[in-house]
């Protein structure tokens, strides 16, 4: 049997998690495959004054095409609804929440959430920021008021923002406390879930040997905080992490124990069918709780 393959997320806990030697302990056969989707960049580079260019192809299409690593993350509504159509599927006994936001320059004319009324967003294609920025700004606007554009992953959206490109943009974790940094300004929170993706193929003893590794984890992230945003840059591009004060970045994603309930799934699929985010069979044998969600 192979190494177990973990696809860091863009957050602290699996690198806290090796630097403590939890999954040592564990007895994990584990490697990190680094260049995975949260921390990639698709349609930026960091010399280039590019224009800003759509892409329609985000996490969930990345799930679909198979992942190679055992064991990843994105947003829930992606990872639920890849499950649902696949032999993969969500891990159940745990979900995580993430700090997100929409943000623009702070010379802007946007000062309320209001003011986003047919502004384009910039946001990744059926990927967290896409949904929960709906999430965030249907409490303040119409439906047709609703506007997005699809600019590939988070730190694509970072620099067309720095860059002036797009007028607003959703970010998460380690993206939406560089904006912060740099004095961007947050118009709506858009925190959200995320999920654990697991292709058929995983090991769930070595997914359990995970799992409690990342519980002590983030028991070590609640406790000192300040020791660890130093893995803030691991996953950030040379570029970015230039001009990042890490030790004023917050803990990020945070790892709930709790189990991701068949409420959960259920009310989740039917709010991305109410916004027709995705051809999605609900009812389906194939959509069902049992068959989607590792519980």
């Amino acid at each position: 049997m192979g190494k177990f393959l973990i696809q860091p997320h863009v957050r602290l806990q699996e690198w806290v998690a090796e630097e403590n030697g939890y999954f040592e302990a564990e007895g994990l056969d584990y490697e990190f495959e680094d260049n995975g989707f949260g921390g990639a960049t698709k349609t930026t580079t960091a010399n280039r004054d590019e224009a800003p260019k759509e892409v329609q192809s985000g996490a969930f299409e990345d799930m679909q095409q198979g992942r190679t690593c055992d064991i990843s993350s994105a947003c829930h509504w992606a990872v639920n609804a890849a499950a649902a159509g696949s032999d993969a599927r969500m891990y159940g006994k745990a979900y995580s929440v993430a700090p997100a936001g929409i943000f623009v320059a702070a010379d802007s004319g946007y000062n309320r959430p209001e003011d986003l009324a047919g502004v384009p967003v910039a946001v990744g294609y059926h990927s967290g920021s896409h949904y929960s920025a709906i999430q965030g700004l249907e409490s303040f606007l119409d439906r047709p008021d609703i506007k997005l554009s699809f600019s590939g992953t988070p730190w694509d959206r970072v620099r067309l923002l720095m860059r002036g490109h797009v007028p607003a943009a959703n970010v998460f974790g380690a993206q939406y406390y560089l904006m912060e940094q740099l004095g961007f300004r947050k118009l709506v929170d858009t925190t959200f879930v995320m999920g654990a993706h697991i292709p058929a193929k995983a090991n769930t003893e070595d997914i359990a040997k995970y799992y409690r590794a990342l519980e002590k984890a983030q028991r070590d992230i609640d406790l000192f905080p300040e020791r660890y945003k130093k893995h803030w840059l691991k996953q950030m591009p040379e570029d970015l992490a230039a001009i990042a004060d890490v030790r004023r970045f917050g803990p990020g994603e945070r790892v709930v124990f709790q189990p991701y309930t068949r409420e959960m799934y259920e009310v989740t699929q039917k709010w991305m069918k109410s916004w027709d985010l995705l051809d999605l069979e609900i009812g389906t044998e194939s959509a069902s709780y049992e068959k989607a969600v590792l519980v």
